[in-house]
């Protein structure tokens, strides 16, 4: 109950004498008391009623009610019976630390004004309870009765005055109560103290604070068959759980209000259920393709197959679209924190003995969700399948068409004509969530394929993106992509070159450079990087590391000195620049 439901309530005999801007204050209990210090018996929220006794003198008004300022209670209410009118010092007192005072009248018992507040509150306690159990059998309903996540926020504002929003272990926003929508941003901050929270083993809700916004974070648990038992390793579910994000600072609730929201976050599972229910026609589809693809069967029954899965994953599509394949790995450190260094032979566990495909399947799904379409089932157009410890998806895209050309011989403008994805652009808005998830002892990396246009492609576009991830892999970072485009550089050649060859081959040429900027302060290593990323050039190195010319001709033939090569041969400046890149 609000304090305004007070002075609305002639039976109370209440009489406001300051702090009218701060009656939507909520009353959690009531409290009578004429202690000169009642701080140890306030837990915050309560409407305090006093006599005055006290008062002494003016002095002692002031100490009174910052003490009760500093509990957070709601409200002050002070009887007339003693004194008459209420004193001054204690109206300034109360005006200066925004607490609302009351003033009581003589005829009014104070345990006229107890028992209504409690009768109220706990009226509105099961209220609360009793909305729960009407949502949850709406929800447990078959059919648009249901009403999905939104259901249960709309509870959480209307009858308990809290914003919450459904959020993805990325931070995309799932379900929200009305037209209020959490801003990108702030869900991805949110999203990644949820993960480092869950991963350090802080008990749940979660405190974080966002732009000057305090929110309490409860995961949300998937209950039906497939869940995973409590017991096992947190990591096995961290990257796909749920969450529930309330603007609120739940520290100080008391637990009826902490299990209330937990059941919450109980009926929200429900409907994630449901959601991965959905996704399993989806990915027998994958499955069925991808087996087909790895064991080398005839383009014309991957084709056929694929004429099945078209009208499921891209519905309304005119015509046969190319597709795309994405591979995806996770892979978590052992029991000592080592990095796992790949599947165990034939077990298809990574050396933590935690199964990487489906951690890396549920995280390929929510991946490829563009970031700015909310809801559950807006992945409805994916399919994923896993493979030992690797996930695998077979992405579909309309036909790229080219514009018709316009009067001047160009092209007309149009909507965008390239909707490949791109490894760069795909893991841009998920970096940071899923970093705080993996911590210290988990790595995901992935690789995007070309866009094949026919069943005979597909072979090759899954070999492509594997590829591309093998190279992510050689990259430092708890999440790195790599795309088809890098395959016909240098960058796929690096991943395969033994450690033992790369360490050699790295420390001939840049450790007598190390050891030089380590005693003189020289830098010789970051003039060597320049140099070569300004393609040699004297004017422009120089002016990029603001040194003059002479002064940049004399590192560089200290860099050749000590190494014995020639910056100006070509072969020599490769050797450094690959050098430079596996170091």
């Amino acid at each position: 109950m609000r304090l305004r439901a007070l002075l609305e309530t002639d039976a109370l005999g209440l009489r406001l004498l300051g702090g009218e801007d701060e009656l939507d204050r909520s009353v959690g209990g009531v409290m009578t008391t004429d202690l000169r210090d009642p701080s140890r018996y306030l837990s915050g929220g309560e409407l305090v009623l006093t006599g005055l006794a006290w008062r002494r003198d003016a002095a002692d008004s002031e100490p009174f009610v910052r003490i009760l300022a500093g509990a957070g209670v709601a409200g002050l209410a002070a009887g007339e019976a003693e004194l008459g009118d209420i004193p001054g010092d204690l109206v300034e007192a109360c005006a200066r630390h925004r607490l609302p005072l009351f003033a009581v009248h003589e005829t009014v018992a104070f345990a006229t004004i107890t028992e209504h507040v409690v009768r109220q509150v706990s009226g509105e306690r099961a209220g609360d309870l009793a909305a729960v159990v009407d949502r949850h059998r709406r929800l447990m309903t078959s059919g648009p009765a249901g009403g999905g996540p939104e259901v249960v926020l709309d509870l959480l504002g209307t009858d308990l005055d809290l914003h919450a929003w459904v959020l993805s272990p990325t931070g995309r926003q799932i379900a929200g109560a009305g037209e209020t929508s959490l801003p990108g941003p702030v869900g991805t901050a949110l999203a990644g103290h949820h993960l480092a929270a869950t991963r350090t083993g802080r008990r749940a809700p979660h405190r974080a604070t966002v732009d000057g916004t305090a929110y309490s974070l409860f995961p949300i648990r998937n209950t039906g068959r497939g869940a995973l038992p409590a017991s096992r390793d947190v990591r096995e579910s961290v990257l796909s759980d749920w969450l529930l994000a309330v603007e609120a600072d739940a520290s100080d609730w008391p637990p009826a209000r902490l299990d209330l929201l937990q059941g919450v976050t109980q009926l929200i599972a429900v409907e994630r259920d449901r959601r991965d229910a959905a996704r399993t026609v989806r990915r027998r589809l994958a499955q069925e393709v991808l087996e087909l693809v790895q064991t080398g069967a005839p383009p014309a029954e991957i084709a056929a197959r694929l004429r099945v899965a078209a009208p499921v994953l891209l519905p309304g599509l005119g015509s046969a679209p190319h597709w795309q394949v994405v591979v995806a790995r996770v892979e978590w450190g052992d029991a000592e924190g080592r990095a796992a260094g790949g599947a165990q032979a034939g077990s298809g566990t990574s050396g933590s003995g935690i199964a990487g495909g489906p951690v890396a399947q549920a995280l390929l799904e929510e991946i490829l969700v563009d970031p700015a379409v909310t809801g559950p089932d807006s992945a409805d157009r994916i399919a994923v399948a896993h493979t030992g410890e690797e996930a695998v998806a077979l992405v579909p895209l309309p036909a790229v068409t080219t514009p018709a050309p316009d009067r001047d011989g160009g092209h007309a403008e149009g909507p965008d004509q390239d909707p490949a994805l791109h490894a760069d652009v795909l893991l841009a808005a998920v970096r940071e969530p899923l970093s705080a998830g993996l911590a210290d002892d988990g790595r995901l990396t992935l690789g995007v394929s070309a866009a094949v246009h026919s069943p005979e492609g597909l072979r090759g576009a899954l070999e492509e993106a594997r590829h591309a991830r093998r190279v992510a892999a050689a990259r430092p970072g708890r999440v790195c992509a790599a795309g088809h485009h890098e395959l016909a550089s240098h960058v796929l050649l690096l991943p395969f070159v033994p450690d033992d060859v790369r360490r050699a081959f790295t420390a001939r040429l840049l450790d007598p450079l190390r050891e030089y900027d380590r005693r003189h302060r020289a830098e010789l290593i970051p003039t060597l990087e320049t140099f070569l990323d300004c393609d040699g050039s004297w004017t422009r190195c120089a002016a990029r590391l603001h040194l003059h010319v002479n002064t940049l001709r004399y590192r560089v033939g200290r860099i050749e000195q000590l190494t014995g090569r020639d910056l100006s041969r070509l072969e020599d400046k490769l050797d450094f620049f690959l050098a430079l890149r596996m170091s």
